[in-house]
């Protein structure tokens, strides 16, 4: 048995003239770490609230430990742990009195899943007597987690629980992340961070409402089915316009200080190709090598196919 499972979910909004998830299929395993990766709007927080019985969807099915979201939601809501992308803890009490609230909710109390938290609430211990909203947002982070999984539940649903929150701080929630992972917890965690995506033991690529891909990070990069080069010039700009301009160049787009290319019918002498063209166009600075594709990478192209080549923005 799945730990989750979504089955063709489908939700509309505004009388089914926005469409938020389309047609959405994927399973998390058991003790599984599954990562959402999306952007903003792509229908990530519409999919975690059906899954954690907050909304209803229009067509297909989706189960929670076996449970149905659509016909036991108080069976579901006892098995799962939910932290929404916002904060949403009562932030007039204080750290101690969050936590206490929230176990009482659940039959419970700090003490008796105290192994499960120990490592994060030994964090937050020293400022039990301050406010939650008083808290910086590394610590309300690790509050609302310790929240979530004050009643041990057997799945933990974060939605995009690192937006905001400093490096630091996220590399340390990931840590957390892979420690309650080896208890025993299945995780589904949403971001729109692509460098994330990487900390997942799987994927689901989502776009538009739609599911693009659902593969192990390592292999969806693997599967880029391309040569890929970075450039950069002086005028990094003007680089990308005279770029999009050549016949053999399919796709170009800025990553940082670098540009990122493919090519049509890539031959061995790609870079010498892109390194005269940008010469003639009075780019003499540009530098052209080949790299490794990223997710972001995959990512991209994955959207051009679905979307096509002449998608605003995407390949101009």
């Amino acid at each position: 048995m799945s730990a989750v499972s979504l089955e063709n979910i489908t939700k509309t909004y505004n009388k089914g003239r926005v469409l938020a998830a389309d047609a959405v299929s994927f399973e998390v395993a058991e003790a599984e770490l599954f990562g959402l990766i999306g952007p903003d709007g792509a229908g990530k927080t519409t999919i975690f609230r059906i899954l954690t019985t907050l909304l209803l969807p229009d067509k297909g099915s989706a189960y929670v430990q076996g449970t149905d979201v659509t016909k036991d939601y108080q069976t579901i809501r006892n098995k799962i742990g939910y932290m929404p992308g916002r904060f949403s803890l009562y932030q007039d009490l204080t750290v101690e009195e969050n936590l206490n609230f929230f176990a009482t909710l659940f039959g419970t109390s700090i003490t008796a899943n105290y192994d499960l938290i120990k490592d994060i609430y030994e964090q937050i211990k020293p400022f039990g007597s301050r406010r939650a909203g008083k808290l910086s947002g590394g610590m309300k982070q690790k509050l609302a987690l310790c929240c979530a999984l004050i009643h041990k539940p057997e799945v933990l649903f974060l939605d995009e629980p690192t937006t905001g929150v400093d490096a630091v701080s996220r590399k340390e929630f990931w840590e957390m992340l892979k420690k309650l992972k080896q208890q025993g917890i299945s995780i589904l965690v949403s971001t729109p961070y692509m460098d994330e995506a990487g900390l997942c033991e799987r994927i689901a690529l989502i776009q538009d409402g739609r599911i693009m891909k659902v593969d192990t990070p390592g292999e969806i990069i693997r599967s880029y089915p391309v040569r890929l080069y970075a450039a950069r010039a002086a005028n990094i700009y003007q680089l990308l316009n005279d770029l999009r301009k050549h016949e053999l160049v399919d796709s170009a787009f800025p990553f940082g200080e670098y540009l990122h290319l493919t090519l049509k019918n890539d031959k061995n002498d790609g870079i010498e190709v892109l390194q005269q063209y940008a010469a003639a166009k009075g780019h003499a600075d540009a530098e052209v090598k080949l790299i490794a594709p990223t997710i972001e990478d995959s990512f991209i192209r994955l959207m051009r196919e679905k979307n096509g080549p002449e998608k605003p923005g995407l390949n101009k």
